[in-house]
């Protein structure tokens, strides 16, 4: 047996077969666009590793379409005929339990899967970014810091994917709000892995919570290292890099960026999707005309909306729907999610809450029935966490949240919205926080002009 890049023992004796596995796990880190080619020459070379299986079929199901679900099957049916065979390791066994796990509509059942190989070797890498990424699909912010900070002792300067590492520490620490470590860690992490596109976010993501926007555009623009050899994360880095000039309210650069970086490539992956939504919904909470932006959009979320596989992509897909009284549009959308909410697995209980709620307040929303809205939305808001994503994804909800709180004339409890969204942010208050508490003020003192305007 061989030992791989995230120091673990694997059951591969061929040379150019463990090459591949670890462009592999170096691919998964970096977000590369090679990943995929790495992992079916590994395939091809070595039929019998059960683990590169295990592999391919998590990440279809990371893909939160349901057409791949198909493919993961098979691939779990291939990697347990590979282990029939014999010689598999522990490590590789728990891989393809995760998989049967997500499989049975159980991902938090392959977090445990994850650890348990952790516990063989806290060093390994690759089975910690794969906790770290299914914890992020399922809202668990906390776990994730736990599970890292449970490793991270076992690594030293040595190790040869510290600095991936330390991006995922520094993501953690961003989103359970400590900020500065945060900001310390992903920056050493770069030091030791300047390909880390996710540890350049997790700092990026730093400087939007923290309304330093400055700091955040020059991030992005100095390390191009990060994400110049991404595959579509680029997408998103470049999203992050829009929300730094939205908040600066430089909106040409932002309409710029949508058209030639973040929607340049118009795929219907929901990551890609979730961006080019919640970027036009901000800019029209702002009151900018996105001309026909949403057209592609909408016929997208129409063929995609039966997925059901992620609360998160539904209700990015509403975002496009919201207005849409077609059969095909949002209402339809809604029914979906009444119906995915029954069954007994994770994505159920996620479907149901926040789901329902936040699917009929945005819908709600959209038909100007703003009263409803807040009453949805209001009542999902707590449990915007569960649906996986980050605060910086998620915000376009809060925000939907207070501007439909603005609009049904509920001020008290919209401030506190606001107030709770401010002090998530370190107490930076951002450009929508101030014109949002600005509004407030002149609605209370009855300006002719604010009332007029709502």
């Amino acid at each position: 047996m061989q030992t791989d890049l995230s120091t673990s023992r694997v059951s591969l004796d061929d040379k150019t077969a463990l090459e591949h596995w670890n462009g592999v796990i170096h691919g998964v880190l970096c977000h590369g666009s090679a990943t995929g080619d790495h992992l079916d020459a590994l395939i091809a070379r070595a039929p019998d590793f059960a683990m590169a299986h295990a592999m391919k079929g998590l990440a279809c199901l990371m893909l939160g379409r349901r057409e791949l679900i198909s493919v993961a099957e098979e691939a779990k049916d291939t990697a347990n005929a590979a282990l029939a065979q014999g010689g598999a390791t522990k490590r590789e066994r728990l891989w393809c339990l995760a998989l049967e796990d997500w499989l049975a509509g159980q991902p938090s059942r392959s977090i445990a899967r994850m650890e348990e190989a952790l516990r063989l070797n806290p060093a390994d890498t690759i089975s910690m970014k794969l906790s770290h990424g299914i914890r992020f699909m399922l809202g668990d912010h906390l776990g994730m810091l736990r599970s890292v900070e449970r490793t991270i002792a076992a690594y030293d300067e040595n190790h040869p994917l510290y600095g991936y590492a330390l991006g995922c520490r520094a993501f953690a620490l961003e989103e359970v709000g400590r900020y500065a470590e945060a900001e310390q860690t992903g920056r050493r992490g770069l030091d030791f892995a300047r390909d880390d596109a996710w540890g350049l976010h997790a700092v990026a993501h730093v400087y939007d919570m923290t309304h330093l926007t400055g700091q955040g555009i020059a991030l992005i623009d100095n390390f191009p290292d990060a994400w110049s050899h991404c595959n579509n994360f680029r997408f998103h880095v470049w999203w992050h890099k829009a929300l730094l000039h939205l908040d600066k309210g430089e909106i040409d650069t932002v309409l710029d960026l949508y058209d030639t970086k973040i929607r340049n490539e118009k795929t219907d992956d929901y990551r890609d999707f979730s961006n080019a939504s919640s970027l036009l919904v901000r800019l029209q909470l702002e009151g900018i005309n996105v001309g026909d932006r949403w057209d592609e959009l909408s016929a997208l979320a129409k063929k995609r909306s039966d997925d059901g596989c992620l609360t998160f992509a539904d209700m990015h897909y509403m975002l496009a729907l919201m207005g849409d009284t077609s059969e095909a549009g949002a209402a339809r959308l809604t029914k979906r999610v009444i119906a995915a909410a029954k069954t007994d697995d994770d994505v159920g209980c996620v479907m149901a809450m926040p789901g329902v709620s936040l699917s009929q307040g945005l819908e709600a929303f959209g038909e100007a029935d703003y009263v409803g809205a807040f009453a949805h939305l209001s009542a999902a808001q707590t449990k915007f966490q569960v649906m996986g994503g980050s605060h910086a994804q998620r915000d376009v909800f809060e925000r939907l949240t207070i501007e439909a709180g603005l609009r049904a004339g509920r001020l008290d409890e919209t401030e506190r919205l606001l107030k709770a969204r401010t002090a998530l942010r370190g107490h930076r208050e951002d450009s929508f926080a101030a014109t949002r508490m600005a509004r407030i003020s002149d609605l209370r003192s009855g300006d002719p002009l604010m009332t007029a305007a709502e």
